[in-house]
């Protein structure tokens, strides 16, 4: 059997561990006797006042150790695993993932496919539920852990095994009636896919998600994201401007029935349908409070809102400035929009939107997130920049100044020959980088 060994990557000053002289590389085996899986373990575990520890030291002595401390005070340490556990990979193979869907040749991170519902919690990621076992739902109950991100796909079991590929996937759904049953709250996501889960099937995905609020406090409906990488896949068809009306008349019913009974809206639909039927965004009440921002469900609308609020509260002046933004299809319309309503107070600051063309992945790949360093590189070169060029930080690696195509933002100022400042998907500071 696999020992787990939770060696410890850094130790807080002043803190327990600190006082208990645990050290990196010290290795942490047993909470009150407890083996510790991952990190909720270990989590739950060290909320009590009284825990003994068992450690192993670097040089393999033991040490049994008794703490006394406050409720949910924590040890004070990192663990090198920050999971502390392995990453569970995806066993489906969807006819919608996008990782399928990726050309040779990328570095090895874009080709993972994780399904651990662990980084629901930790990350906010969507899963399908078809990686829990038993103990696992057992353990989210016993940990009250919340919210949970669901990938529901369809709720006819037959269908979403298909969809999936996954002869398990039907039976999965099981667990979300022992998740409501015990209190755990969940958010939803449905890809649709033409001529698979929409129409007459979203009807039915609806009415049968409808019975799982309140608990079930949102559902996003996206569209699929088709890149031009799918030779040997699914074939599947992009939806039209008449498909995307009728999504959103059927999404529109749902929200005032849930509305009237529970005073939420439930169902939402993901900006690109309203840009596809050509549509006005929903007023701001509409979205509940931004709780499915992850999906571009109202990413255009707050930013709206921000943006206009920011520019409220500015004096203005008669500066010239000369401001590039780079962005995709998706957003660059409203963008142009901003930067007009920007002129009220800012006559003589002149912003360029371009609206980036995503040749690495297809034209119908319209989010600024899946624009490459190459595509950048390509389109805005010999182009009339001003003094700076703008670009929203979802077009980089969390965390990193890279685009998806290993290109650095370094490299791509040098090429450009023109300062590159990334800017926060805030409308606030979205303008503060233009005017500043």
């Amino acid at each position: 059997m696999k020992e787990h060994l939770h060696v410890i990557a850094s130790v807080e000053p002043g803190s327990i561990a600190d006082e208990l002289e645990l050290e990196p590389g010290d290795a942490l085996l047993s909470i009150n006797g407890n083996k510790i899986e991952d990190v909720f373990d270990y989590h739950y575990l060290m909320n009590e006042e009284y825990v003994e520890l068992l450690v192993r030291k670097a040089d393999g002595e033991e040490w049994e150790l008794e703490i006394e401390k406050e409720f949910e005070e924590d040890l004070g340490v990192s663990f090198e695993n920050g999971m502390m556990d392995d990453y569970r990979h995806c066993t489906n193979q969807c006819i919608f993932c996008f990782i399928d869907q990726m050309p040779p040749g990328m570095r090895e991170t874009l080709y993972f496919k994780d399904d651990d519902t662990r980084l629901s919690f930790l990350q906010g990621n969507y899963v399908t539920l078809t990686n829990l076992k038993d103990k696992d739902v057992e353990k989210i109950i016993k940990y009250k852990l919340s919210p949970i991100n669901i990938s529901f796909q369809t709720t006819n079991p037959e269908l979403r095994c298909k969809m999936l590929h996954n002869r398990f996937a039907g039976d999965s759904l099981k667990i979300v009636d022992r998740l409501v049953e015990a209190g755990i709250i969940i958010n939803g996501q449905i890809v649709l896919c033409k001529n698979w889960n929409d129409g007459e099937e979203l009807e039915r995905s609806l009415r049968d998600l409808y019975q799982y609020l309140p608990n079930l406090q949102s559902v996003s409906v996206v569209p699929v994201g088709l890149s031009k990488f799918r030779e040997g896949l699914e074939p599947l068809e992009p939806f039209t401007k008449e498909d995307a009306k009728r999504v959103l008349a059927q999404i529109e019913a749902w929200q005032r029935k849930a509305y009237a009974e529970f005073g939420m809206h439930f169902i939402h639909a993901s900006d690109e349908w309203y840009l596809l039927a050509e549509e006005e965004l929903p007023e701001e009440e509409s979205y509940d409070g931004y709780l499915q921002l992850e999906n571009g469900v109202g990413m255009l609308r707050l930013l709206k809102t921000e943006f206009h609020d920011a520019l409220a509260m500015e004096g203005g002046d008669e500066l010239f400035r000369k401001v590039s933004i780079a962005t995709g299809k998706l957003a660059a319309p409203f963008l142009r929009k901003f930067m007009e309503e920007l002129k009220t107070k800012y006559p003589n600051t002149e912003v360029t939107v371009f609206d980036i063309t995503n040749e690495f992945f297809g034209e119908r790949i319209t989010v600024a997130g899946l624009i490459t360093g190459q595509d950048l590189k390509k389109q805005l070169k010999g182009k009339n920049l001003g003094e700076k060029l703008l670009l929203p930080c979802h077009m980089l690696r969390s965390g990193e100044e890279v685009f998806l195509d290993d290109v650095t933002v370094t490299e791509l100022s040098e090429y450009l020959q023109i300062p590159i400042e990334i800017v926060d998907s805030d409308g606030a500071v979205l303008l503060h980088h233009v005017i500043r």
